[in-house]
């Protein structure tokens, strides 16, 4: 689990193809504290570590990680975002994030607002239902607030800090973006879906039998 609070830049120094996916290396100060099989998110999908020292670390991306994010554009030279895994013991500073995405999106707009950042990001259909105005969402790992929502786009607006200490300091029109929507919407989208809940007035109510 993380909060979507990008703790620092890595560097893309390796991308190795094996058998049925890819093995990246990530030159990183944090590299240092790692262990290995811990789980590190890196542009918000969730890895593990298989190997490190003090300046850089490895993780292997599975075929099916490679269909459904971003990370199969990887290249060496790239930057990426990196956050270890949330503490117990410590303030959430953004939302809970999972760093199991929920598909890609694409950058369609970048306009300047004085010192702020607005970036409209396209998404498919199928994630409009998890998507809600003012609330939240993982654009590569980054916790950001829905500003603006279309049927097919969202706008986020980017203060100065994020901006530079994040990836989104290269983004262009036409990058492709890991998109993770708030774990809280989905749960209830899924219970609406199965029909464990069901709306009477203005009220809601669970279906089935009563065990309280």
């Amino acid at each position: 689990m993380f909060n979507g609070l990008i703790e620092e830049l890595g560097e893309i120094v390796a991308v190795t193809p094996i058998r049925s996916g890819v093995t990246i290396g990530v030159k990183t100060a944090v590299s240092a504290s790692l262990e290995l099989g811990e789980s590190v998110a890196l542009n918000g999908v969730c890895l593990t570590v298989t190997d490190r020292n003090k300046t850089r670390f490895e993780a292997q991306i599975s075929p099916e990680t490679v269909r459904v994010t971003s990370l199969a554009r990887l290249a060496v030279g790239d930057l990426v975002n990196l956050e270890r895994s949330m503490r117990a013991d410590t303030r959430v500073g953004g939302h809970f994030v999972q760093g199991h995405v929920d598909g890609t999106g694409t950058v369609g707009e970048i306009r300047q607002e004085d010192e702020f950042h607005w970036v409209s990001i396209n998404f498919a259909k199928r994630l409009a239902p998890y998507l809600v105005a003012k609330g939240s969402v993982a654009v590569d790992g980054i916790s950001l607030t829905v500003a603006e929502l279309g049927d097919e786009s969202f706008g986020v607006q980017i203060i100065p800090f994020t901006w530079t200490h994040t990836s989104l300091c290269r983004a262009e029109v036409g990058m492709v973006v890991n998109l993770e929507c708030d774990i809280i919407g989905k749960y209830v989208a899924r219970s609406f879906e199965i029909g464990a809940f069901r709306l009477s007035g203005p009220e809601l109510s669970k279906t089935g039998d009563d065990n309280g």
